[in-house]
């Protein structure tokens, strides 16, 4: 199988990527801004891997795709909590883009495209928990909103070009390879400033409920998705429960037995009160999910950490 990754120098591409080389049937092109950003995967010396450096931007050579037969979008250049900031620049960068993209999928005849979207921002404030994906989807950020676009875009193709598609509508992963900097990942990020003794900052009063899910967990599901033969193409994957930020604090300290240094500050209008997927469409086809605890997935990011960022 010929697979291509987009965006693959990230959290999640990194990890797709070390899952997806285990078979040797797999031959993989990885794409992503800088070479240099893949310093983690060359680490591994992996035989079935290619390496390549991409604009990921509308003109980018979109050559690469020839011969491909999977396609993994993994391509964004905002996170929820800013992308309000810069409406117009971000819907040119990812949404444009991926107009683009899926052009020259149908151009090269790509058999799949798999879109990483997101649980936790297309569905908005107005739905009932846990959420499924037939609920409502009214962004309130502009990085739902395109994520939404994108998802809309492939609906699209399939219906003009038969472009065949997944949709992830992926929770909050941590883990491994994710960078502990405070703009995405609650866990990794209070589990790495716990580790070195650092305050935590808190937005609101902790009450915000969330779905975490860890890398691998995630990374199990998106690949049986993707191989998958079933009549859906939207998929939500998470823990299937929501934990509020108080209470994950509260698991980090016992799981890491370190007492925590927070400090709570103003809510931002971009966080949504409560947010969990309901994965049941998932485990219908696919099986029973079955996550790892929260506590299990914080002790194997902790020594992670320690062996790798301390």
């Amino acid at each position: 199988m010929n697979i291509l990754i987009l965006g693959a120098a990230g959290f999640i591409g990194t990890n797709l990527t070390l899952e997806l080389s285990k078979s040797k049937d797999n031959k993989l092109t990885l794409a992503d801004r800088k070479k240099e950003w893949f310093r983690n995967i060359k680490e591994y010396n992996l035989s079935n891997i290619k390496i390549e450096e991409s604009s990921l931007d509308i003109y980018m050579d979109f050559g690469i795709l020839e011969g491909q037969d999977i396609i993994y979008h993994l391509v964004s250049t905002n996170v929820p909590t800013t992308s309000n900031k810069h409406i117009s620049l971000d819907i040119k960068a990812n949404v444009l883009f991926s107009a683009y993209l899926f052009d020259a999928c149908v151009k090269y005849g790509v058999k799949k495209v798999v879109f990483i979207s997101s649980g936790g921002t297309v569905y908005g404030k107005e739905v009932t928990c846990p959420i499924s994906e037939d609920s409502p989807t009214n962004p309130i950020t502009s990085y739902g909103l395109q994520k939404l676009s994108i998802e809309k875009l492939l609906y699209l193709y399939n219906y003009m070009y038969r472009l065949d598609y997944r949709i992830i509508r992926l929770a909050n992963p941590y883990g491994p390879y994710q960078r502990p900097n405070g703009v995405l990942g609650a866990v990794t990020t209070f589990t790495y400033k716990a580790l070195k003794r650092e305050k935590v900052v808190v937005y609101g009063d902790g009450s915000v409920i969330r779905d975490f899910i860890y890398i691998d967990d995630a990374i199990n599901a998106i690949i049986k998705i993707t191989n998958g033969n079933n009549n859906h193409h939207v998929f939500n994957i998470g823990c299937g429960y929501g934990t509020s930020i108080n209470k994950l604090l509260e698991i980090v300290e016992a799981s890491l037995e370190i007492e925590m240094d927070i400090e709570y500050r103003e809510g931002r209008t971009v966080d949504v009160p409560m947010n969990y997927l309901d994965i049941s469409r998932y485990e219908r086809y696919y099986g029973a999910l079955n996550p790892i605890s929260l506590e299990e997935g914080i002790k194997r990011t902790a020594i992670f950490m320690k062996e790798e960022l301390l």
